[in-house]
C-alpha cells in the first residue's frame, strides 16, 4: 500500500476549510453552517452549477452499485441528506432493497424526508443524523456504502474510510463520487474560471449568499488527487481499489471491496 498520512493541508491540530486553515475541531461546525444555509436550494443549485451533469454522474455512479433485484440488499448512503443517491438505489433494486441515508446535517435530511414522501419511496428508506467519522451501526451490517460529493467535507477522511470498512459486510463494496482534477489544460483553465467567478455569483442570485459556494469550490481544489485518494482507500483496508474519471476529470468514481 502507498503511505498517505494526510489529506490536503491537514496537520495534527489544524485542517483546511476551503483555502483557510482552521482548528481541526472547528471544521465540522463550519461545514454544518454552510449546508444549513444551502439545504433548501441545494438540488436547484446542483442543476445550475453543473448544467444538469450531476444527474448523469449520479446515474452512472448508481449503475455500478448493482443492488439485488430479488434478495435483501442493505445499503448505506453517507452525506446523502437530500436523497439523490438513495432514491436511485431504491429504484434500481428490488422490493427488499433498504437504504439508510446518513447525514450530519438535519436540514439536509429534512429535505430528503420530504422528497421521499412525495416520491412514494419512504418505506424503503431510513434517515439518520450522525457523523461519518463515527457511524452508529454494528460491524458488517451493509452490502454497499456510497458517499457522493461529501467526503471532501469530512474533517478526518481517514476515520470516515475506516468506518466505511467497519460497517461493510465481507464482500461489500465502497463507492465514492467526488470532484477531481481536470486533465486537459484548456478545459482546466475554463473550469477554474467558471468555478471561482461564476458559481459564487449563481449562489448569490439563487440563495442570497455566495460565500457557501466559494467554500465548496475551494474545498474541491483542496481535495487529494485521484491517485492519492485511491491510496487512502487502500490504506483503509479495501482491495481491488480503482477509479474512473468522468467529463475530463471534473469528477471521479472511486471504488474498493472489503474482501
Amino acid at each position: 500500500m502507498i503511505d498517505v498520512k494526510s489529506s490536503g493541508s491537514e496537520t495534527q491540530d489544524h485542517t483546511h476549510f476551503g483555502f483557510s486553515e482552521v482548528p481541526l475541531n472547528e471544521k465540522q461546525g463550519m461545514v454544518d453552517d454552510v449546508f444549513h444555509k444551502v439545504a433548501q436550494r441545494y438540488d436547484i443549485m446542483n442543476d445550475l452549477m453543473s448544467g444538469g451533469l450531476h444527474r448523469v454522474w449520479k446515474d452512472i455512479f448508481v449503475s455500478r452499485v448493482h443492488p439485488s433485484k430479488t434478495g435483501p440488499f442493505n445499503h448505506l448512503d453517507v452525506a446523502g441528506g437530500t436523497g439523490d443517491i438513495a432514491f436511485r438505489v431504491v429504484q434500481a433494486g428490488g422490493p427488499k432493497t433498504k437504504v439508510t441515508v446518513l447525514d450530519i446535517n438535519g436540514d439536509m435530511l429534512g429535505v430528503g424526508r420530504e422528497r421521499a414522501q412525495k416520491k412514494g419511496l419512504a418505506k424503503n428508506l431510513e434517515f439518520v443524523e450522525a457523523n461519518a467519522e463515527s457511524l452508529p451501526f454494528e460491524d458488517g451490517q451493509y452490502d454497499a456504502y456510497t458517499i457522493a460529493f461529501g467526503i471532501r467535507n469530512v474533517p478526518r477522511i481517514e476515520r470516515a474510510l475506516a468506518e466505511a470498512y467497519r460497517v461493510l459486510k465481507r464482500g461489500g463494496k465502497f463507492m465514492c463520487l467526488e470532484f477531481s482534477q481536470v486533465e486537459a489544460p484548456a478545459l482546466a483553465k475554463i473550469y477554474e474560471s467558471y468555478s471561482f467567478s461564476v458559481i459564487p455569483q449563481i449562489g448569490r442570485m439563487v440563495t442570497g449568499d455566495g460565500e457557501p459556494y466559494r467554500y465548496l469550490v475551494e474545498s474541491i481544489r483542496q481535495f487529494p488527487a485521484a491517485e492519492d485518494f485511491a491510496a487512502m482507500i487502500e490504506n483503509a483496508g479495501f482491495q481491488r481499489v480503482s477509479f474512473t474519471r468522468l467529463t475530463g476529470g471534473i469528477v471521479a468514481i472511486h471504488s474498493g471491496w472489503k474482501l
